[in-house]
């Protein structure tokens, strides 16, 4: 008996499936972190190329003046790329996968963490998941079943934007950017979440 309580009070050892998986999501986030230190970087030179000032940069980034500029000196590599196209109708796999990333997120959040995406929203927020063949499709599964099983609970243009990009990551253009596909999903993702959300 007292055996039986000794064994219940002491925890067992970590297994190393346990060990493993706790390190692993560990390293999912560290990953995710170092990305997006590196997404922003990216993202300061884009907006340096749109004609915003570094001390604008600056004050949305929470970065020191100084911190902005040694990251814009850091990327000046000749002429300065041309100025970014916005428009949320492009057709390239990168945009595309971030407008069903946009349109997924806005999903989960309208249907309170209850979609069938909100794992898989989670898991590319955090770096778990990867923009992989796979894995987007497996995400357009995810957000076709939403639109199919909760459409009425969903803003109007949920539906039309699903297919506009289910259309176009059927068959991707191939376009010449000079922003990286990281760069160019963020951006993409954002846009596409203010049109669903009418300000934009």
């Amino acid at each position: 008996m007292a055996n039986e309580e000794n064994a219940r009070r002491t925890p067992a050892t970590l297994t190393e499936e346990q060990a493993g998986r706790l390190l692993a999501e560990m390293n999912e986030v560290i990953r995710a972190g170092e990305e997006m230190r590196a997404l922003r970087a990216e993202m300061i030179t884009v907006l340096v190329g749109l004609g915003w000032t570094q001390e604008k940069i600056a004050r949305l980034t929470g970065m020191s003046q100084p911190a902005v500029s040694k990251q814009v000196t850091k990327h000046k590599a000749g002429d300065p790329p041309p100025p970014m196209a916005l428009a949320l109708d492009q057709r390239d796999a990168p945009w595309l996968e971030g407008r069903l990333w946009g349109l997924a997120e806005e999903i989960s959040e309208t249907l309170q963490d209850t979609a069938r995406c909100t794992r898989h929203v989670h898991a590319l927020a955090r770096g778990g998941k990867r923009f992989t063949p796979r894995d987007i499709d497996d995400l357009r599964r995810l957000v076709e079943e939403d639109l199919r099983l909760r459409q009425g609970e969903l803003p109007g243009g949920c539906r039309s934007a699903y297919d506009q990009i289910s259309r176009g990551l059927d068959l991707p253009e191939e376009v010449t950017v000079t922003a990286s596909a990281s760069v160019r999903r963020a951006l993409a993702r954002r846009i596409q979440r203010d049109r669903l959300s009418g300000d934009a």
